[in-house]
């Protein structure tokens, strides 16, 4: 039976400071408490099996993975799914947060902001193309590091909580773990809810 690790990736300094960042070309390592964080999801690995991990493009996606899972054996291979990148913020970008979230809370889902950012339902879409790749997957453990509103979507799905694009606040380098059926459910679900007209704030 097939096993999808899922996490947000470690704290970057980006986070850190408040800074929003959806282009993955731009510097943001993760922060020391960062890389700490990512041991410590290796240490919840250690004695699991890992036969293939997935993150973005983002550097700071990598990094989680790759020292989380310093020292496995065997060292399973990598995939890289722009699909799986953070949403992009447009003229938001390496700006304050709170500005793309204010701007978030009082535009409509499908609206994109301003300087080729994607409205939240175009970074559902693409995040549902993107975990449909990693189902088709034939390995039996995969670990995929990608970023908050991603899990956050996928959380939510999984629970049967649809209709909205409100950001849940997702934790640094925590795994949630779906079987591929549990998976294929919440992608059913996230699908549904990017064609019905009520998927709003």
């Amino acid at each position: 039976m097939q096993t999808i690790l899922v996490t947000r990736h470690a704290e970057s300094e980006c986070s850190a400071r408040g800074v929003v960042n959806g282009e993955p070309n731009s510097r943001c390592p993760l922060t020391e408490r960062g890389e700490e964080q990512a041991r410590a999801l290796g240490r919840s690995l250690v004695g699991r099996r890992i036969d293939l991990y997935v993150t973005s493009e983002f550097p700071r996606a990598r990094r989680t993975a790759e020292i989380a899972l310093a020292g496995h054996e065997p060292e399973p291979p990598w995939l890289e799914l722009a699909e799986l990148n953070d949403i992009r913020v447009g003229a938001f970008e390496q700006g304050p947060l709170e500005n793309y979230v204010s701007w978030a809370h009082t535009h409509e889902s499908d609206e994109s902001p301003a300087g080729g950012g994607e409205s939240r339902r175009e970074a559902a879409v693409r995040y549902a193309r993107g975990f449909r790749i990693v189902l088709a997957r034939t390995e039996p453990v995969i670990l995929v590091v990608t970023h908050g509103l991603a899990v956050s979507f996928l959380r939510e799905a999984a629970a049967g909580q649809g209709f909205h694009a409100r950001h849940v606040p997702v934790p640094y380098a925590r795994p949630f773990e779906f079987s591929a059926v549990e998976l294929a459910q919440a992608l059913n679900r996230l699908e549904a809810w990017e064609s019905d007209p009520r998927w709003s704030e």
